[in-house]
């Protein structure tokens, strides 16, 4: 039996959808992988400053004193620390807990440049734009919104164990083993990514991996809109840019290595990308200064999990903490630069991490598509 055109169309279209999509996966994963080498103890600085803002006295003084002590008493492993745990059971001479961030890392840009791509498709069949037209800046904004919404939900549980992990050695318990005086010389063994993880199900459910998922989806959906908006909008000033230089001039007959008026030459990608992870950062770092707190209370501050005596000598829970209620106490603590604790290190990151991670993800579409 014949196949109908129409069967053998839609064939043709769910493949290709299915290949771009395995295409957005793949460039994602590899430029987040990259740049989370790259930027994870200046990722780790951050969340040791932003979990501090509710403690009586400060264990850093800034960015610089957390990396000086962290590189003093805990040296390179340290400062990767929640980055290459599984590694570490094969190859010893390897950093501490790398693949939990660096598998975040990849199922988040992932999901953002695979997310982002299939919104600007709704947007295009809602608008009724053909397939192959550029959106507007704020429909593409909108897209990003989108796509940061639905990462935030992959994100939290690997955030959560992440930031865990990444202030384990603060924790009262860690430090008093790593100062006891009968033990010297053997370093306190800390738990890895597993235990962390179980542990979390173990006393809070399923449930308890979503802490602190609100400061997630706020900082994702407005941050990712800043991200793509920025980066969108900074290549179209760029693009523009170099079609004046060449019509000024008169260099418009293209030569088989110039590149064409809508695609980004490598600095340009690098650039925009830059910019963009500035604006990321920027966008809304209160919530994620939040989230960092929630997620490292357990750990940092004990006394939020004592049992108090309820009416007739029952013991009741003191209630998980909440993203406005930890707000008020960090602006009540410090105000609005508690708020922004560790904003200087995290912008100063992101800008070379963004612009490896466009830097690589457009150059790997230009020449694979």
């Amino acid at each position: 039996m014949e196949t109908p055109p129409d069967a053998l169309l839609d064939g043709i279209t769910q493949e290709s959808t299915a290949i771009r999509a395995a295409k957005e996966i793949t460039y994602g994963s590899i430029a987040g992988m990259i740049s989370k080498v790259f930027e994870h103890p200046f990722d780790l600085t951050k969340v040791r400053l932003q979990s501090q803002v509710l403690d009586s006295t400060a264990r850093f003084s800034g960015p610089i004193d957390c990396l000086t002590q962290t590189w003093r008493k805990e040296g390179v492993r340290g400062l990767y620390r929640a980055r290459i745990f599984f590694l570490m059971h094969s190859l010893s001479f390897m950093l501490k807990g790398l693949p939990a961030p660096i598998v975040g890392a990849m199922a988040e840009n992932a999901s953002l440049f695979l997310a982002y791509g299939e919104f600007q498709n709704v947007i295009r069949r809602m608008t009724h734009r053909p397939a192959e037209e550029k959106l507007p800046l704020y429909h593409l904004a909108l897209a990003a919104a989108g796509a940061g919404a639905i990462t935030s939900f992959l994100l939290t549980p690997i955030e959560l164990v992440k930031c865990k992990m990444q202030v384990q050695m603060l924790a009262p318990s860690a430090q008093a083993s790593h100062l006891s005086p009968h033990t010297p010389h053997t370093p306190h063994a800390l738990p890895g990514l597993l235990s962390v993880l179980a542990s979390v199900v173990r006393t809070t459910g399923l449930r308890g991996l979503w802490l602190g998922h609100t400061g997630t989806l706020i900082r994702e959906t407005g941050g990712t809109a800043a991200w793509f908006g920025t980066k969108e909008y900074v290549a179209s000033l760029l693009l523009a840019r170099r079609l004046r230089l060449e019509q000024a001039s008169g260099g418009g007959v293209e030569t088989p290595s110039s590149a064409s008026p809508t695609e980004l030459r490598p600095w340009e990608s690098a650039l925009s990308g830059a910019c963009a992870g500035a604006a990321f950062n920027l966008a809304l770092f209160p919530a994620d200064t939040v989230k960092s707190a929630m997620q490292t209370a357990e750990e940092l501050r004990p006394t939020s999990k004592v049992q108090l005596a309820g009416p007739g000598g029952a013991q009741v829970e003191v209630p998980r903490p909440t993203f406005v209620g930890t707000f008020k106490a960090m602006y009540r603590a410090q105000g609005i630069r508690g708020l922004y604790a560790g904003c200087g290190i995290t912008v100063a990151r992101s800008i070379p991490s963004s612009a490896i991670i466009f830097l690589i993800y457009d150059g790997l579409k230009k020449y694979f598509g």
